[in-house]
């Protein structure tokens, strides 16, 4: 099953989540502002991302700015930050078993379906 990580507020994830419904193909939405992803689920995420946990990090949001920045964090302390501030996970984030991409640009997404 598909499955999207999704913000309806935000464009790119709205985007997103419009490439999913033209596909015609069943998916799950998970509207991880409010279902925030455990620390496992978010370690899952990032094995099937094939990236580092910071590379799922929105640098650009003010919790980042103001808590974190310019701080060296391990691997678990980039995760945790992302459990406690879930604003923090790039999105969308769209899974098909164990393959996963960010949908920025959005036509990533494509590449899984």
């Amino acid at each position: 099953m598909i499955k999207i990580y999704h913000n309806p507020r935000c464009r790119k994830s709205r985007e997103g989540f419009a490439i999913l419904e033209k596909s015609g193909k069943e998916f799950e939405v998970v509207k991880y502002l409010d279902e925030v992803p455990s620390k496992e689920e978010l370690k899952t995420l990032v094995q099937y991302l094939g990236i580092a946990p910071i590379d799922l990090v929105r640098k650009t949001e003010a919790i980042w700015k103001e808590k974190f920045k310019g701080k060296t964090l391990t691997d678990d302390e980039v995760i945790a930050a992302m459990a406690e501030n879930p604003k923090l996970i790039e999105r969308p984030i769209v899974v098909n078993g164990k393959k996963a991409v960010v949908g920025r640009p959005p036509e990533n997404i494509s590449s899984l379906l």
